[in-house]
């Protein structure tokens, strides 16, 4: 009787979560179609949405009709999907490799994918053969398998006993890695690019929401939701690796082929969202940190945290992007960094004063 009196709170705040986060990401994608330089009504909006969902014959102005179907909504969605993905991201890798600065952009996949991108689009890669996202996530894995080889050249390995001679070198590496791919992709566009098409691909290096179109969403959304499948599946793994590999195995958990999963199902994740958007950083650094102090370090609950929040904040910073310089459009990796750096700064202090 007792034991199920104490259930019941937990199995509550469960439900309201269950119902919440929809409503939530539901109304941070409303607000990322309504804001901008021309602000546009909410019953606008779901008139359009009726409208083009389910044939409703609302009266509604063209041109606000073509911003938010054909131009915000898009960008909204695809926005939560990149911040979502990127989250996790940042979540699976912190978990693996058990290090709190693990995530896509310090480790390098972030770099790797926009190598790879470049070396499709711009120097010809593949002679057509390989796709955009193909040749991101080639990048992203040959990127992350570079940082990989360092840290064990460097004799620290990935997990288990000397943590902190791990982290550093598995850091150093990724930054070297990071700093190789950046290296080559600028040495492919000053190679092959002509000047119009170097500016186009430094911006959207930076991040870049701008040409997101509703085919960019078919690829991103199935992405971000398959991504958020594998971590809630693995989530007790995820839970058992952080106390390191060796934890993990004597729980009867398949370190390499869980780990091998996990890798490279967020190297998917992350190669098809900087394949449309751009490398953008400080995501997958700065929520799961700031959801940790929320949620707590259970991956049942970190897990759909991050997901969520990663989402909400990507379109916030989508939408600053867009007004805060008036008559222009910011990268989005711009507006992030300035959010992130910060944030990620207080998140250090408490920990370290936590301690």
């Amino acid at each position: 009787m007792i034991s199920t009196l104490a259930l019941r709170p937990a199995i509550r705040i469960r439900w309201h979560w269950t119902w919440l986060t929809p409503l939530v990401l539901f109304m941070a994608i409303m607000a990322g179609t309504a804001i901008g330089e021309t602000p546009i009504a909410l019953d606008t909006i779901l008139k359009v949405l009726a409208n083009q969902l389910w044939g409703a014959g609302y009266a509604v102005d063209r041109i606000d009709a073509g911003i938010i179907w054909n131009y915000r909504l898009s960008r909204a969605i695809l926005a939560a999907c990149c911040g979502a993905g990127l989250a996790l991201a940042g979540v699976v890798l912190q978990a693996l490799l058990r290090n709190p600065l693990a995530d896509p952009f310090l480790m390098g996949i972030s770099a790797g994918a926009s190598t790879g991108a470049v070396a499709v689009t711009i120097a010809g890669l593949g002679a057509g053969a390989l796709s955009l996202s193909l040749g991101a996530f080639a990048g992203a894995g040959l990127a992350f398998g570079l940082v990989v080889m360092l840290a064990h050249a460097a004799g620290s390995g990935t997990g288990g006993g000397r943590s902190t001679q791990a982290a550093g070198a598995i850091i150093l590496a990724g930054i070297a890695g990071s700093q190789l791919f950046n290296a080559l992709t600028a040495f492919i566009i000053t190679k092959s690019a002509s000047a119009e098409q170097a500016r186009g691909i430094m911006f959207w290096l930076m991040g870049n929401l701008s040409g997101v179109r509703w085919e960019d969403v078919g690829l991103g959304l199935p992405a971000a939701v398959a991504g958020l499948l594998v971590c809630l599946w693995y989530r007790r793994a995820l839970d058992a690796f952080t106390f390191g590999a060796d934890s993990a195995a004597s729980l009867g958990i398949s370190v390499r082929r869980v780990r091998g999963i996990l890798i490279a199902s967020m190297a998917l994740v992350t190669a098809m969202m900087v394949s449309m958007v751009g490398a953008i950083g400080f995501v997958g650094l700065v929520i799961p940190h700031a959801m940790r102090f929320i949620v707590g370090s259970r991956h049942t609950r970190l897990v759909p945290a991050s997901a969520l929040a990663g989402a909400v904040f990507l379109i916030a910073a989508d939408i600053l992007s867009r007004i805060i310089v008036p008559g222009q459009v910011l990268p989005i990796g711009v507006v992030t960094a300035l959010i992130g750096a910060p944030a990620f700064a207080v998140i250090l202090v408490r920990g370290s004063r936590t301690k």
